[in-house]
């Protein structure tokens, strides 16, 4: 019996990962007020870890205080944080599984009452209709957040983690920067598509140099925002190279600017199509994420090479053992679950 593809091994750049299953990152909201890592986040990891996962990319972790979407969400802005998270990543390494940590800034999508002042942003506008308008940041705040996304990515070295993601789907500060929808400014950081693209290029410069060639860095791209004037799947096939040429090994392909999932956006694998089209311009690994939740299904977007690796969200969240029941259910026995030597 051959083996499928949902079980065979991909090495990125030096990371060896057992299968091509991923746990997308996914709020737990089990962190501390302070954002540190309690029992409770501790055993959802070790569960969908032992459960013969290959990758898991670490939920959404704030870069600086003001970027906090709520409370109990994990941060990574001091040393405290690190020594807080490794234990978790070697519990995850225990299991046989890579561990990434997405990094993230939540622009005018941070709560208010939990940061204490007005969110920033690109420009003055509201992330969604549900939220109150933010401040449009100056200079010296985008010079900041370059400087915390490259500080936060030493700390996820410090902490033992293989990789970073950098967020930028999901109506978060990189997608609220990169998408026409949000960012209505005159200057560099705006006024066209390469001037929407270029704190999320010096973002990847700055968390490249951080880390230099030892740790992956991943980019969860909004291909799709999903409303009139935001970003389009044709947008996204001229963004994702530039994203790759500026050092991210792995592009993570999703959308939606206001929510990961619009209304009309249904069916198992509801992004292929679009992250089939980014894997053949460029050049580097795809995840496609986005309502799969069959083995069948996983292993047909591997064994067609619409995507190189597939998130499985909120199967995962039900089934903790979903990868080892996925194995048996393929006909893997013993494959693909067990730890890269």
């Amino acid at each position: 019996m051959s083996q499928s593809g949902l079980f065979s091994p991909i090495d990125i750049r030096g990371l060896k990962l057992k299968n091509r299953i991923v746990m997308p990152p996914m709020a737990s909201y089990t962190g501390t007020e302070e954002g540190y890592v309690t029992p409770e986040t501790s055993e959802y990891y070790r569960a969908r870890a032992a459960g013969g996962v290959g990758l898991i990319i670490v939920e959404h972790t704030y870069v600086l205080p003001s970027g906090r979407r709520h409370r109990r969400q994990l941060g990574l802005v001091s040393d405290a944080h690190v020594d807080s998270l490794r234990p978790l990543v070697d519990e995850i390494h225990r299991h046989g599984a890579r561990a990434v940590i997405q990094l993230t800034h939540a622009g005018a999508r941070a709560d208010a009452e939990v940061i204490g002042e007005t969110p920033i942003a690109p420009s003055a506008v509201k992330a969604s209709p549900s939220e109150a308008a933010a401040v449009a940041m100056d200079a010296q705040q985008i010079g900041q957040v370059i400087e915390a996304f490259a500080a936060c990515a030493r700390r996820a070295a410090h902490a033992g983690f293989d990789g970073v993601e950098l967020h930028g789907a999901h109506g978060y500060l990189l997608n609220q920067f990169m998408s026409p929808a949000t960012n209505t400014r005159a200057d560099e950081y705006g006024d066209g598509p390469q001037g929407r693209l270029l704190l999320p290029l010096r973002v990847i410069h700055a968390v490249r140099e951080a880390v230099g060639p030892e740790l992956i860095v991943m980019y969860r791209l909004g291909a799709d925002d999903g409303l009139p004037g935001g970003i389009t799947p044709e947008d996204a096939l001229e963004i994702a190279p530039h994203l790759v040429e500026a050092g991210v090994d792995v592009i993570d392909v999703s959308g939606g600017l206001r929510g990961y999932q619009p209304f009309e956006w249904k069916g198992e694998g509801f992004f292929v199509d679009i992250s089939s089209r980014v894997k053949a311009v460029c050049g580097a690994p795809v995840i496609v994420t986005g309502g799969v939740k069959s083995p069948a299904t996983a292993d047909y977007i591997i064994g067609k090479s619409e995507a190189d690796l597939v998130g499985i969200g909120r199967a995962l969240l039900k089934d903790p053992d979903w990868a080892v029941k996925a194995r048996l259910e393929l006909g893997e026995p013993g494959r693909g679950c067990g730890v890269v030597r």
